[in-house]
């Protein structure tokens, strides 16, 4: 997306003009997109939400007034889109200027997991693309090589060592996510870490030189002790968490014979095998539930962002499907 925007603006003449190098001309563009972009704004990693009357939530954009940001997209009308985290050190008359606006917008900053529950469309994954950027930039200020500084470009994209001459650009931790089934039922699994009653599918790290596939096999068998018998590709999508992950979302069988479970208690807290009755009411739930203490706990799971939930929901379509064919 990053190489994209900066193509995109140096196409185009608004920001650039012909005959100048890449590299002048990749600040250039983004120097003077920053005078008339909108940007969003963090607190310490947590993004700025506001409220409508209408109790929708939002990212209020703000004008950058050409404040150094991080670029982050380039919208289809030929606006640029930054983001900027007002946690971190900077000057004052700029932290003043952004508190300012926040006010007027009634904005509040919300950690990142609960606005994937509140915000719709596209500005989901923008805001964490947002946020992953911001992060990489506070986590990698020095130069693994000699321990210098680096020093980022004008749009953030990238970040050189001027001692060793590395560059280091932001990257992604591939992670394979998978909805196993055995022909009637999901298996869904959760980390002590989860809300109260929230169930996903599996997902593991491919360890250096495993393909998607053998990746895959392995997670679910160290995991839940399954071997799986067919794969299915279904997606995509960048996830901010732990640090910018790579989700790579599959479907996958195992024999309706083999299906007992022997779940890794190191890697998770507990994962069991749930109905299309189970499933078609827990994607009912669009908000996590109160699960007070002493009430029976509601089964839910991950808002409609996470492509775990369109993992789930591609299965629970397809079980509906087979449900009208008998």
């Amino acid at each position: 997306i990053y190489l994209y925007c900066i193509h995109y603006f140096r196409c185009n003449t608004q920001y650039n003009s012909p005959g100048t190098n890449c590299f002048h001309c990749e600040d250039e563009a983004c120097r003077a997109a920053l005078q008339s972009g909108n940007i969003f704004l963090y607190h310490k990693l947590a993004p700025l939400l506001r409220r409508t009357d209408s109790g929708i939530y939002q990212l209020p954009a703000l004008q950058t007034k050409g404040i150094e940001s991080i670029l982050i997209n380039c919208t289809e009308q030929n606006e640029a889109q930054f983001s900027f985290d007002v946690g971190t050190r900077t000057s004052r008359h700029v932290i003043h200027y952004f508190m300012e606006h926040t006010e007027l917008c009634r904005g509040t900053f919300v950690d990142l997991r609960k606005a994937f529950f509140l915000l719709r469309g596209s500005e989901a994954p923008l805001v964490a693309r947002g946020q992953a950027l911001l992060r990489w930039h506070q986590t990698n200020g020095f130069c693994s090589s000699t321990g210098q500084p680096t020093q980022r470009n004008q749009s953030g994209s990238q970040r050189v060592c001027h001692s060793s001459g590395i560059t280091y650009y932001p990257k992604m931790s591939p992670v394979v996510i998978v909805l196993v089934s055995d022909g009637k039922r999901c298996l869904l699994g959760r980390q002590s870490t989860f809300p109260r009653g929230m169930y996903s599918a599996l997902a593991g790290f491919c360890d250096i030189g495993e393909t998607m596939e053998e990746a895959l096999r392995r997670e679910i068998a160290e995991e839940v002790g399954l071997e799986v018998e067919s794969i299915q590709y279904s997606g995509s999508q960048h996830w901010p968490f732990p640090q910018s992950s790579f989700m790579v979302a599959c479907h996958a069988t195992v024999n309706p014979n083999e299906t007992h479970v022997s779940v890794d208690k190191v890697e998770l807290e507990d994962a069991r095998w749930f109905s299309l009755e189970e499933v078609q009411e827990a994607l009912t739930i669009k908000a996590p539930p109160r699960n007070n203490k002493g009430e029976p706990t509601v089964f839910w799971v991950p808002p409609s962002y996470a492509i775990a939930n369109r993992l789930i929901q591609e299965w629970a379509n397809l079980q509906h499907l087979k449900s009208y064919a008998w």
